[in-house]
């Protein structure tokens, strides 16, 4: 039987996951330069240590309420083909081994506007780990 790894984080006190493989790195808040007639979910451009990743802030493409209460957000940094992306979440989860057996298409529950960027879920003891798919946030981007 197989199994994946998982790098978990929290946007609106839900949990989501992106392959270890896609995360180079986890990061503090970070100077963020602004792009003009960006959408509202590109927070802007930051740079880490000469490299250039996009900053684009989940509760914002997910179309969720923004929290005042959330004080230390963070940065997950993938990378896709050279493409630095920086996702900016809540709080940052733990690494989750989870098995394929456990694995379900995402949900007709699940809002389209979060949806539309899940690959599915898995069903962990308490919860469901919602899956994220860089590849369709980078579509986004790029159209």
């Amino acid at each position: 039987m197989s199994s994946h790894q998982y790098s978990t984080f929290y946007v609106a006190d839900r949990l989501y996951g992106i392959d270890v493989t896609m995360v180079q790195e986890i990061t503090k808040k970070m100077t963020i330069t602004k792009v003009p007639l960006a959408p509202p979910f590109v927070y802007g451009l930051i740079n880490l240590r000469g490299q250039i990743a996009t900053a684009v802030g989940l509760r914002e493409l997910f179309i969720l309420a923004k929290d005042e209460n959330v004080q230390d957000q963070m940065n997950v940094v993938c990378k896709d083909e050279g493409m630095l992306l920086s996702l900016v979440i809540d709080r940052i989860g733990d690494v989750i081994e989870v098995e394929d057996k456990d694995f379900e298409p995402t949900p007709d529950t699940i809002n389209n506007s979060v949806g539309r960027f899940m690959s599915g879920v898995y069903k962990i003891p308490g919860q469901l780990l919602s899956i994220i798919d860089v590849k369709k946030i980078i579509e986004i981007l790029n159209k």
